[in-house]
């Protein structure tokens, strides 16, 4: 029988025999709490359940990552802890300049969405990010103010409704503390640009009666450009350089002939090349790939006993993130009438149409300010010793504004190009005001509102053979309001080099939910629950839940669960207007038609029109794309299940394993615009709404996508954790905590494609850290390994294609180490010195979703050594 944690990569093989070796570990211990006989566990709540209960293991898996294990990562950011989890199987999207999303970084749980992966704080669920409208921004969650993260890797909707189909990422805030702390760092890596700052002051105080934490915190990362990124080497050759196609004879105002490169145009101003016939313009010279990003923030939180029933509690917090991203000087096609001082060819009596790049614009540059300010104010009620009761008031408000300088309205272009105005032949050549008199500052602003009221109870109701059958139920109202507003302009459409369109919509969602325990006997219980939401704008949906708890042993507990779940279809994919882009695609015919050779262009033998191979690396090139919403969408279900077990092997070995299944229904997605190509280049039919456009000579014009309820999605997989905790006495204490995160399936169904990818290109079946930690008095050494197992795309391309390479392609397994030193002085400071990724890996280039490397699943940041001091009062 095969392993399910076997890997098609050798590199893991190193993994067991460091952890035979070596066992050390990071001290981030979950819910395992150490073993007393003597001790009296408190009741408590956790995220999965929303019945407090006393027990250490419940029948869900539940991972928490607590203060100690953020402080040993090194990272400065959510996002980034995130992004190092075993949960994060395919990675998860990070600040990109270039993208309508630059400033926002999301966590993606099992690989199927982040969009699927529901993001609370404190138990209660976090606005979208307006400026994607469809998942939580963690750039707007400040780390310092986190006392732990816990994951929920099951289904959830039972308990939480909508989007927790791959799990719960809950966001637990300090409460408790008692002084103060200041905290300061800065990180170096070895690319340049990228450096890290943070900053932070956190206070606190409690008493019998109450507590109160005040905080303020702020961090940073610089702007990386793709002239010092690993690809930085390779350039550009986007056709929007200066080139052109002569007018249709038979059917004015459309394209015909091609024409090449623009006559009498040299083609050697700065970043201009010559491609063949092309005069292409190199947009990776000047561009950045990652945008910079500077979060702030301030919190507050405190809770007061009124008497020995009531009690009131409070939390606000305002975050703002900015960030700047560059792009390349704007894109454009004009037409150049016939007679124009401009026109190509004078005298044939044809227009053209110039594949023109306004460098003398200047750049693209892009400033985002996002917001966040959240308030929320609940009572509790012990109202007998029976019944507790939890009701409140939650208002959060997010923003999003950006301003783009540097874009073409090209209305006024064309006017100019048309009377001689501006001069094609010479772009750099042209006057100030005449560039001027045609660029325009763009604008887009959004809004994310929520407007909830909550009241939970739980209620002790009888004693059974195992303890007292407890219910927690409760109702729920929220306000959903959602806009981003695009400048006039660029919903007009008349501005190039932009991309995006404005959306607006708002909802109404009602909740009601049950969750009921029965303790049958004290090594057996079971949990039912159920909600019930109703959506204004769409329907309504139910979601059930059971989950069994055995414990045959005092050491041994046997768990499983099963439910069903929905994602409410989000309001941008509803209410979207129609949305330009430029994007990088992979297409022969286009390929070929822009003057790059045959064999650059991955060759066709079989003259299908698909290539034979990858790109050459030295291929670079955009095409017009167009996307919108759809007002029929309907939620997507879902159904999953469990079963695992919680052994604690001795006083110092703890293990989990848990398996999991999601089988997702009517699944609501953007069709990705290779996908399309491919398609099209197979001849298979494309989806309603959807299109390729391609002129005469083949090369791809634009394509059209759409939202749609389209196909299914079915995964599984096995989770492990194994934690250690030796007393070595003199020498110390070792701490570890392995995890290893097996995907055993993936497929999606479109239509009648089955699509299996797993393993292949940007989709690793295997994920693994080993979080080591050795404490000497007052001396911490952390030792901790990331683990990316390879990828191999198939010999023969399918004809839904690649996300990533082509045929054959392989990326081999990806292992970075990051080590720290602590030192707790007497002062009741410490001092931190690190490096992340100490052996200065980077990933390996190959073409993903447009970028050279998958951006999602690695960084290029190389060996990154940082320093951070904290002082506590």
């Amino acid at each position: 029988m095969t392993s399910p944690f076997r890997s098609r990569g050798r590199g893991l093989a190193a993994l067991p025999i460091a952890i035979a070796c070596a066992l050390p570990a990071l001290p981030a211990v979950a819910q395992d709490a150490p073993a007393d006989d003597t001790q009296t566990l408190d009741r408590i709540q956790v995220t999965g359940s929303r019945i407090r209960r006393a027990d250490i293991e419940g029948a869900v898996p539940l991972t928490v990552i607590d203060r100690a294990a953020i402080d040993a990562s090194g990272d400065v950011s959510v996002a980034d802890v995130l992004r190092d989890s075993t949960f994060s199987s395919f990675g998860n999207f990070r600040p990109q300049s270039g993208s309508s999303a630059q400033a926002t970084a999301d966590i993606d749980l099992r690989g199927i969405g982040s969009d699927r992966t529901l993001v609370l704080v404190d138990g209660r669920r976090v606005p979208y990010a307006p400026s994607t409208g469809n998942n939580a921004d963690l750039n707007t969650i400040p780390l310092a103010a986190v006392e732990r993260i816990e994951i929920l890797s099951d289904g959830a909707s039972a308990l939480y409704g909508s989007d927790a189909i791959g799990g719960v990422v809950n966001v637990i805030l300090r409460k408790d503390y008692d002084g103060a702390e200041v905290r300061y760092g800065i990180g170096n890596p070895a690319v340049r640009g990228g450096e890290t700052e943070e900053a932070s002051l956190v206070f606190g105080t409690s008493s019998d009666r109450g507590s109160v934490i005040l905080g303020a915190s702020a961090n940073s990362r610089d702007m990386v450009y793709t002239r010092d990124q690993i690809s930085g080497t390779i350039r550009g050759g986007s056709f929007y350089g200066n080139n052109y196609y002569l007018e249709s004879a038979t059917d004015p105002g459309e394209e015909g002939e091609f024409g090449g490169a623009l006559p009498g145009y040299a083609c050697d101003d700065p970043n201009f090349w010559r491609n063949g016939d092309n005069c292409v313009y190199d947009f990776n010279a000047v561009a950045a790939d990652e945008a910079s990003v500077k979060n702030k923030s301030l919190f507050a939180r405190g809770s007061w006993r009124i008497d020995e029933d009531w009690s009131v509690y409070a939390s606000g917090s305002y975050s703002t993130t900015d960030s700047f991203g560059r792009f390349a000087p704007t894109p454009g096609a004009l037409y150049v009438p016939e007679g124009s001082p401009n026109d190509p060819v004078p005298g044939d009596g044809l227009g053209a149409f110039v594949y023109h790049r306004y460098a003398a614009a200047g750049n693209r540059d892009n400033f985002v300010d996002n917001s966040v300010a959240d308030l929320n104010l609940g009572f509790t009620w012990q109202a007998t010793d029976k019944l507790y009761v939890d009701f409140g008031l939650r208002r959060s408000k997010a923003k999003f504004k950006e301003l783009g300088r540097g874009y073409i309205v090209t209305p006024l272009a064309e006017q100019a190009v048309a009377d001689g105005t501006y001069d094609l032949f010479d772009p750099f050549g042209n006057s100030e005001e005449v560039v001027k008199g045609f660029t325009a500052t763009t604008s887009r602003d959004g809004i994310f509102d929520i407007e909830e009221f909550y009241a939970n109870a739980t209620l002790d109701l009888f004693e059974m053979g195992g303890g007292t059958s407890v219910m927690a139920f409760g109702a729920e109202y929220r306000q959903e309001d959602y806009a981003d507003i695009y400048d006039s302009l660029s919903e007009a459409g008349v501005v190039a080099g932009s991309s995006g369109n404005s959306a607006a919509g708002s909802r109404e969602i009602y909740a009601a939910y049950a969750e009921w325990l029965f303790p049958i006997v004290d090594s057996f219980d079971f949990t039912v629950a159920a909600r019930y939401d109703r959506y204004s704008d769409y329907g309504s949906d139910v979601s059930p839940k059971v989950s069994l708890r055995w414990q045959p042993l005092d050491n041994l507990t046997l768990r499983g669960s099963v439910g069903q779940g929905f994602r409410a279809p989000p309001l941008p994919y509803v209410h979207g207007k129609r949305a330009f882009s430029a994007e990088q695609v992979a297409d022969y015919r286009t390929c070929v038609v822009l003057g790059y050779s045959p064999a650059d262009c991955g060759g066709d033998a079989d003259g299908d029109n698909i290539a034979d191979a990858p790109q050459s690396d030295d291929v670079s090139y955009q095409v017009d794309t167009w996307s919108s919403g759809n007002m029929d969408l309907e939620s997507e279900t879902s159904r999953q299940y469990s079963v695992g077990l919680a052994w604690d092997a001795t006083d110092w070995l703890n293990l989990t394993v848990d398996y999991y299944s999601i089988d997702v229904e009517d699944r609501i997605r953007l069709i990705e615009y290779q996908e399309l190509v491919n398609f099209d280049s197979a001849g298979m039919p494309l989806p309603t709404g959807t299109s390729v456009l391609r002129r005469a000579n083949g090369s791809i014009s634009e394509v059209n996508t759409a939202y749609a309820n389209e196909g299914d999605l079915e995964t599984s997989g096995i989770d492990l954790n194994l934690r250690t905790r030796i007393e070595l006495g003199d020498p110390g204490r070792l701490e570890n905590w392995l995890q290893v995160a097996r995907v055993l399936d993936y497929t999606v169904t479109d239509g009648t494609t089955v699509k299996d990818r797993l393993g292949w290109i940007a989709s690793p079946d295997l994920r693994a850290t080993l979080r080591n930690s050795w404490t000497l008095g007052a001396l911490t050494a952390n030792w901790n390994l990331n683990y990316i197992d390879s990828q191999e795309n198939p010999g023969t391309t399918p004809a839904f294609g690649f996300t990533g390479g082509g045929p054959g392609s392989r990326l081999g397994s990806y292992t970075t180490h990051d080590l720290s030193v602590t030192y707790r002085a007497p002062w009741q400071g410490s001092i931190t010195v690190g490096v992340n990724n100490a052996g200065d890996r980077y990933p390996e280039l190959l073409e993903v979703r447009g970028r050279p490397w998958n951006f999602e699943l690695y960084d290029a940041y190389g060996r990154t050594v940082y320093l951070r001091y904290a002082q506590t009062f």
